[in-house]
């Protein structure tokens, strides 16, 4: 009895060890693909009611955690530079950056960082998180729909995401007064990160 036992642990211990190592393997680190320009974070507000105004932020950084089996698990981080704002008129951005919005000068910087995220449906979350912007935290919903992943041409693995949020100016105490239709802000994300 005791050898068989023994022979038992022998082949059932470093299975489990196998086991427990490839679910924890599962869950993936990836980086951002700014350098390769597959990622965009972008924004739209209406013009004093009439209009569309259309723009982005060039230059982003960030790093995120996903498993497929495990999206509830689910991390990102994202640092932007919000001097890199354009809304292709140079006058225009050079007011957006200016104290009575953005405030390029005193935060330069606007982060992003995921608290928790709900699962709707295979492809479709709700990610919530820090936002710092102009300043001042506030915690926002980003819907997610998945993308897709996979190996690239490269030999490398990567996994995209779009999401999109709206949220009120004055929340990160921007005040600006451009008519009712204009308070909130429409964001826009497409994320592709490659594997770690």
């Amino acid at each position: 009895m005791l050898n068989i036992k023994k022979t038992l642990a022998k082949i059932l211990i470093p299975a489990l060890a196998l086991s427990v190592a490839s679910m924890q393997a599962s869950a993936a680190d990836y980086v951002v693909d700014t350098e390769g320009a597959h990622a965009f974070i972008q924004f739209k507000i209406q013009h004093l009611g009439y209009s569309w105004l259309l723009g982005n932020f060039s230059e982003f950084e960030g790093k995120f955690s996903y498993d497929e089996n495990k999206v509830q698990d689910t991390k990102i981080a994202l640092t932007i530079d919000t001097t890199s704002l354009n809304s292709n008129h140079a006058e225009r951005d050079k007011h957006l950056k200016g104290k009575h919005f953005l405030n390029v000068k005193e935060f330069p910087k606007a982060t992003f960082v995921s608290t928790k995220v709900v699962v709707k449906d295979g492809k479709q979350s709700v990610l919530h998180g820090d936002l710092t912007l102009h300043g001042i935290t506030k915690n926002i919903a980003i819907d997610v729909t998945v993308i897709g992943g996979g190996k690239d041409p490269w030999g490398g693995y990567r996994q995209g995401f779009e999401g999109k949020t709206t949220f009120a100016l004055a929340d990160f105490g921007i005040m600006a007064d451009l008519g009712p239709k204009s308070k909130n802000v429409e964001m826009y994300l497409s994320i592709e990160g490659v594997r770690l």
